[in-house]
């Protein structure tokens, strides 16, 4: 396994081809693992396996947690060598923008709903880093997680859009036993808040096994669900179609959820089916 930390040094390094992309901005879980060891499968023992490590300045708010960000870059190395990859690129906050950004991505009218509303400016910024990752990187496959669905489904618009010669690959959330969604942010929780957390799960699944009476019934379990923990404060709860459109008639749908947990805010998400 390669560490690069510069644009030269990436692109000096061997184009293996096969080529998938895992954008991260570290302290690494086993969803992380999950999303490496899919792309170690999906090109194969000769194809090229690339995890970039890097905290995107430009999508934290200025009231949002940047600097006590975790970075545990030695231990992300030992999880990505042993997930089989092939080349780091960690590359520091000058590296990648040498100069403040003066063009940025503009990612359309959903960026502004859900997520959107509490984090202005957030997906603008995410799409930017992920349009130099890719660049940089030249991938044939990026695969992300559907634990951030919103980001997902942008990414998704960007590189229909503006013609990417990429495949956007998504792979499902990885969870603890007792349901909570893996996230770097969950270190932030205390035992008595990770147990609080729960509630988002427990109300995700509720709204899922009441589908079949319909979104109003759907949303009226996960809410009475999320009552009986007053102490997590909601900002959202909502029933989508899978492109985060509104929901029409029967079929699939996305129920996604954003909460705070003492000082932390969560995000979570599940696919539920309508009757």
């Amino acid at each position: 396994m390669r560490l690069t930390q510069t644009k030269a040094e990436l692109r000096a390094a061997a184009a293996i081809r096969p080529r998938a992309v895992v954008m991260t901005m570290g302290a690494l879980h086993d969803g992380h693992a999950a999303l490496l060891t899919e792309a170690r499968e999906r090109v194969g023992p000769d194809g090229s396996v690339v995890l970039t490590i890097f905290v995107n300045p430009l999508q934290f708010g200025p009231t949002e947690d940047f600097d006590r960000y975790p970075r545990t870059l030695a231990s992300d190395l030992a999880i990505a060598k042993n997930a089989g990859v092939d080349l780091v690129f960690n590359p520091s906050r000058d590296e990648l923008y040498p100069n403040e950004p003066s063009v940025t991505v503009h990612p359309g009218p959903l960026a502004d709903e859900l997520e959107g509303v509490f984090r202005p400016g957030h997906f603008s910024g995410v799409l930017t880093v992920v349009s130099k990752m890719l660049h940089l990187t030249a991938p044939d496959i990026a695969l992300f997680g559907e634990k951030d669905y919103q980001q997902l489904t942008l990414i998704r618009e960007m590189v229909c859009d503006l013609d990417m010669d990429v495949d956007i690959v998504p792979v499902p959330t990885v969870r603890e036993p007792d349901g909570l969604a893996l996230s770097s942010r969950n270190r932030y929780l205390s035992e008595t808040e990770r147990d609080e957390a729960l509630v988002l799960h427990r109300a995700l699944s509720a709204g899922s096994k009441a589908g079949m009476n319909g979104p109003d019934a759907v949303l009226a379990a996960a809410q009475a669900e999320l009552e009986a923990v007053p102490s997590v404060r909601i900002d959202y709860l909502a029933l989508r179609a899978p492109d985060l459109g509104p929901v029409i008639g029967p079929g699939e749908a996305r129920m996604l959820i954003a909460a705070r947990v003492g000082l932390t805010r969560l995000i979570d998400n599940i696919s539920i089916t309508l009757r």
